[in-house]
């Protein structure tokens, strides 16, 4: 079995923002209807993480009072596991669900 792994980029502007995506999305677009969802490269792609250390470092940032950009199942899970977003919150565009916490 592959262990899934997702990406996580800090961007620290006026607040710090954690950008998380699976790993497999980078480079992508989505679109449906009017919605767009571009996994930019320069935007998502920054350290490769697991569940665990993803989990400890998003935790960290939550604790910084950070920004999240969530884009695919395992970093949208990621997002509810540790109280960041409900599922109702989730939207999907193209079936990939895409969500944002503003803490």
């Amino acid at each position: 079995m592959v262990e899934k792994k997702v990406w996580i980029k800090m961007h620290d502007d006026s607040r710090r923002i954690a950008a998380v995506c699976d790993f497999d999305l980078i480079g992508k677009t989505f679109e449906e209807g009017k919605l767009q969802l571009k996994v930019n490269e320069h935007f998502y792609k920054g350290k490769e993480y697991d569940e665990l250390k993803a989990i400890k470092v998003l935790n960290n940032a939550k604790m910084d009072d950070a920004c999240f950009n969530l884009v695919g199942e395992m970093a949208v899970d990621l997002g509810v596991k540790i109280g960041l977003i409900d599922k109702t919150h989730v939207i999907r565009i193209q079936g990939i669900p895409h969500a944002l916490a503003l803490l």
